[in-house]
């Protein structure tokens, strides 16, 4: 119903947030550690009022957060300023013409990827609050605005009492990373079963750490395992053969997405079929217009989109309406580390009870970011720019 989704004014201002929360204890992974929690948020506001936000993925490397936001302030803001878009994919279409020759001048199609994804989630909000109707109603037609949900970045030590705490936060479903060594990869799995109680499920996230021959040794230990999933058990560059011998030793489905980078990749995946559960992460890559497409494939496909999610909480209610949007099977992503990131840029934050998430029927997505309580935490700058200060920017 693309009428509900025309942006009839020009773009006028635009403000970017770079935000690092710490945290008491690092968010570790196979490949690196997070020492505090970063978020880049970005306001759009239009020449009526109306205004959208968006997020970008910057949690590596370190600096990841200042640097995207830079290629927002520098590179994409410039030229959204001062546009109209009848629709919000026109918008992202437009940046990524705009930014194709920089992408392989720059070798950084990971970093503008993940800008112009920022723009897109705010151009889809802005558009839906001038609809006044939830983001999921102009993005998609399944309308099913309760979501299953699970708890994800669950590690050692304290496995067991982190699944504890997530249970009374409401969640039914949990991750535990792996991904650190055969010894403590099992020693984590067993941590994992051993907290569930019945109807509960676990699912497990190697984080590209294991080659081939791991993965296939892995594999055949947990075979016998009531595994939800096993998540980026190779890296996302290994050849599909390699994915297709991996799947076929498996009785636990296989799950990836979130380093697939392209339209291609996607449908290269699903022709594959050595996945049962794809994952797309708007915030990575593609945004609203392009990750909802792909979640269409997927089901298409017969096979389980779960979209992808780890971050803040403008990112974390875009990924949730999309799923609300395209309907199926899937669950929320949901970081049950603390951070604070998460739920005071998303207010009022949804509660999770048994397992699921509902979603407000408030204009776009239903959450605004508590700026006050945040300030706090705002390392880098806030940047604000306006058609009106930028010559030829209309």
């Amino acid at each position: 119903m693309v009428h509900h989704c025309v942006t009839s004014a020009p773009i006028c201002k635009a403000e970017i947030y770079v935000f690092r929360a710490p945290v008491a204890a690092p968010i570790r992974t196979s490949f690196g550690t997070m020492h505090d929690r970063p978020a880049l948020i970005l306001r759009l506001e239009d020449a009526t009022g109306a205004y959208g936000w968006g997020e970008a993925w910057c949690n590596f490397p370190v600096c990841g957060a200042e640097h995207r936001a830079r290629l927002l302030e520098s590179v994409l803001i410039p030229h959204v300023l001062g546009k109209t878009y009848a629709h919000p994919e026109h918008g992202l279409a437009a940046i990524v013409r705009h930014t194709e020759v920089l992408r392989l001048q720059a070798d950084e199609p990971g970093p503008l990827s993940q800008a112009a994804a920022c723009v897109d989630i705010a151009l889809w909000d802005l558009a839906a609050r001038k609809a006044d109707k939830p983001l999921h109603v102009i993005l998609g037609q399944a309308g099913n605005s309760s979501l299953s949900a699970y708890a994800s970045g669950i590690n050692h030590p304290g496995i067991a009492e982190t699944i504890s705490r997530a249970r009374n936060e409401g969640y039914r479903t949990f991750k535990v990373k792996i991904g650190f060594g055969d010894t403590q990869d099992m020693q984590n799995i067993h941590d994992g079963l051993d907290a569930l109680r019945e109807g509960e499920r676990l699912a497990v996230d190697a984080n590209q750490a294991w080659d081939l021959p791991t993965a296939l040794a892995m594999i055949e230990k947990l075979n016998a395992s009531p595994l939800l999933w096993i998540e980026e058990p190779l890296r996302c560059d290994r050849p599909w053969d390699e994915w297709k011998r991996l799947a076929a030793s498996s009785r636990i489905p296989l799950a990836a997405g979130e380093n697939m980078r392209s339209r291609e990749s996607f449908e290269t995946a699903l022709v594959s079929r050595a996945f049962g559960v794809i994952q797309p992460d708007l915030c990575k890559w593609g945004g609203l217009s392009e990750c909802r497409k792909i979640a269409a494939k997927i089901l298409a496909a017969k096979l389980r989109y779960c979209p992808h999610y780890l971050g803040g909480g403008i990112g974390l209610l875009a990924s949730a309406h999309l799923l609300a949007a395209a309907g199926g099977d899937g669950l929320l992503e949901v970081d049950c580390n603390p951070n604070p990131l998460r739920e005071l840029l998303a207010q009022p934050f949804p509660a999770v009870a048994n397992g699921t998430l509902n979603l407000s029927d408030a204009p776009g997505l239903g959450v605004e970011p508590d700026l006050i309580a945040v300030k706090d935490f705002m390392t880098f700058y806030k940047e604000c720019r306006s058609s009106s200060a930028l010559p030829g920017s209309n």
